[in-house]
């Protein structure tokens, strides 16, 4: 008995911080299982009653063939397409690239900033110092701070990153008009190593100066 619930509260334990949907995907292929114990359960004892009372003939056995064929056949396509289904939940529990801002003169969050995330596109392989082609960034998505200092999402919940060169610009001056600076934006790069990883990247402002870093 004490084995039992020490096995619980260790499978407990184990799926605790799994999501609905995963869980919802386990209990599926146990229902699957049990489906099929009581399937061979059930045509079991149903062949051992046949052959002690008569004798099939060819033709009834091969329907009966048939007939089982046709169900384990449905079962393993269930079965595979359960756990296609699992392999395509995305690992992430978060947005890829995510931002904050602070108001470190005020020592609180910068509420109702303007965030716009757009991705390097251009003809050059890399975003150039002195060059100017504004044409080259692309678009992802865009957003505004809410009460505490958090950005909504810039871009979708992808699993891989593509790799290339970002940035994520702030309407400072919308959010400051007697500052020192109309906008600010940083632009960072993500190598092919870096695509699954997380990128936060948050602003620390003030109206005359700012600093950033790679947050976690």
């Amino acid at each position: 008995m004490l084995n039992k619930i020490y096995y619980l509260c260790w499978s407990w334990q184990k799926r605790y911080t799994n999501r609905p949907i995963i869980e919802f995907e386990i209990a599926a292929q146990e229902q699957m299982k049990i489906t099929e114990l009581r399937l061979a359960k059930l045509f079991s004892a149903k062949a051992k009653a046949s052959s002690a009372t008569f004798q099939y003939s060819a033709t009834a056995k091969t329907a009966e063939e048939d007939r089982v064929s046709i169900i384990e056949g449905h079962l393993c396509a269930s079965t595979e397409a359960s756990a296609g289904k699992i392999s395509q939940i995305p690992t992430r529990t978060r947005l890829p690239i995510t931002t904050h801002v602070l108001d470190v003169s005020q020592g609180s969050p910068a509420a109702g900033v303007e965030v716009r995330l757009e991705m390097w596109k251009g003809i050059q392989p890399r975003p150039l110092f002195g060059e100017t082609d504004v044409s080259g960034w692309v678009y992802q998505g865009s957003s505004t701070t809410n009460k505490d200092g958090r950005c909504g999402q810039l871009m979708g919940m992808i699993e891989d990153l593509n790799p290339g060169f970002y940035k994520i610009t702030f309407n400072t001056g919308k959010y400051c008009p007697e500052g020192f600076f109309p906008y600010v934006s940083i632009v960072f790069e993500i190598r092919e190593s870096q695509k699954r990883e997380h990128f936060h990247v948050p602003l620390l402002l003030s109206p005359f100066s700012f600093t950033t870093y790679r947050g976690s």
